[in-house]
């Protein structure tokens, strides 16, 4: 008996777990492809967003240089967000740095979101993946040992490829996890740079807009 033979011959729990393995596999590569594209972007946008919007005369023209640089939509949210809110709502009660903190903190929460997607997914993967493959090992080997048992005749030679072969799930498992959790670490730290720029960058823009007679143009109100 062979790896495929553990599979075609398996019953449906081996099955399942070997299906299991694919399919966490293939969503996980699936997002660390996707994450690789979108951070390196995401870096790149946010430096040059930023300093673009520095170098601006004015709010709303800085809202256009922006709009050329941010392809991921996550600096231009913090801009959106300083319009403040009608009068004569509560979300409009309080003094204007007060609503613009929580306005800021609202859509920088929805950027953060839209980074950390899939660091979820690479997180469970990389912690159940091993043990997904164990019980599939554990499973093999006792349905190997069991048909060796009622064949009658039980040596040594005989044991170690039905129980070698069982192991083939706990290699699967760890070939699952391990990129999953490699990919979990590196993109962890490349989000916290860009959150730690999109933080500082919310914090100034709402010193900035605190005090629109103290400087900046173009600020709606």
């Amino acid at each position: 008996m062979n790896a495929l033979d553990l599979l075609t011959q398996g019953d449906a729990l081996t099955r399942g777990v070997a299906l299991l393995l694919l399919l966490m596999s293939v969503a996980s590569w699936v997002v660390i492809l996707w994450k690789a594209w979108l951070l390196r972007r995401a870096g790149l946008d946010v430096a040059r967003s930023t300093a673009a919007f520095w170098q601006a005369p004015a709010l709303d023209d800085a809202r256009q240089r922006v709009a050329a640089f941010d392809r991921e939509a996550l600096v231009l949210p913090l801009i959106d967000a300083t319009r403040l809110e009608a009068s004569g709502t509560l979300a409009a009660a309080g003094d204007r740095a007060q609503q613009l903190t929580r306005l800021l903190r609202d859509a920088l929460h929805r950027v953060l979101d839209k980074l950390q997607f899939g660091q979820v997914l690479l997180a469970t993967v990389g912690s159940t993946a091993p043990f997904v493959g164990l019980l599939g090992t554990v499973w093999g080997i006792y349905h190997a040992l069991t048909g060796i048992a009622s064949a009658g005749l039980i040596t040594i030679d005989k044991v170690s490829g039905p129980v070698g072969e069982a192991l083939i799930m706990t290699a699967a498992g760890l070939a699952v996890a391990i990129p999953a959790v490699l990919a979990y670490n590196v993109y962890g730290r490349l989000i916290g740079r860009i959150e730690a720029d999109l933080e500082g960058f919310a914090r100034d823009l709402r010193e900035l807009l605190a005090h629109p007679t103290g400087g900046a143009p173009g600020a709606e109100s």
